[in-house]
């Protein structure tokens, strides 16, 4: 029997807004059974600060993230891709293995403006979101396993 957690693989093209509040999210509802990792077409190579603290304020740290590319999962078996942005659904390719495929958009807060607190603001929103979709989507998974 195969007992190790099937990957989901959370993609966007930079790699450092909304895959990373998604993988951080769904680690820290569902990470006891899933294998959550996330990466971009076009990794920008930092984490937005705003993304580290928007999920600083419901206790998940993903400070220690670093921003990937989508090449490094190539060989890797993944089991599910879901695409949280227009550009890396059009630009994702298939992967060894991978047996579902979702593609559930969110608008990117790096591309807030206004004050810090009106940015902070974007962020939140966004995180809250991904937060109901992915939660959701554990609950899912979780409802799955009970069934086999």
């Amino acid at each position: 029997m195969n007992t190790a957690k099937p990957t989901v693989l959370i993609l966007c093209t930079g790699n450092s807004c909304r895959s990373h509040l998604a993988e951080g999210i769904l680690r820290a509802v569902a990470g006891d059974i899933l294998d959550v990792q996330s990466a971009g077409s076009k990794p920008a190579g930092y984490i937005h600060p705003l993304a580290i603290a928007a999920l600083k304020e419901i206790d998940i740290d993903i400070s220690a993230h670093r921003s990937k590319a989508m090449t490094e999962f190539m060989d890797k078996k993944v089991e599910t891709v879901i695409t949280v942005c227009g550009n890396a659904d059009a630009a994702c390719p298939i992967f060894p293995g991978q047996v579902n495929r979702h593609h559930w958009p969110f608008e990117d807060p790096a591309h807030a403006t206004g004050t810090d607190e009106e940015k902070m603001a974007v962020f939140r929103r966004v995180r809250n979101e991904i937060r109901r979709t992915f939660t959701a989507y554990a609950a899912g998974r979780r409802d799955q396993l009970k069934q086999k």
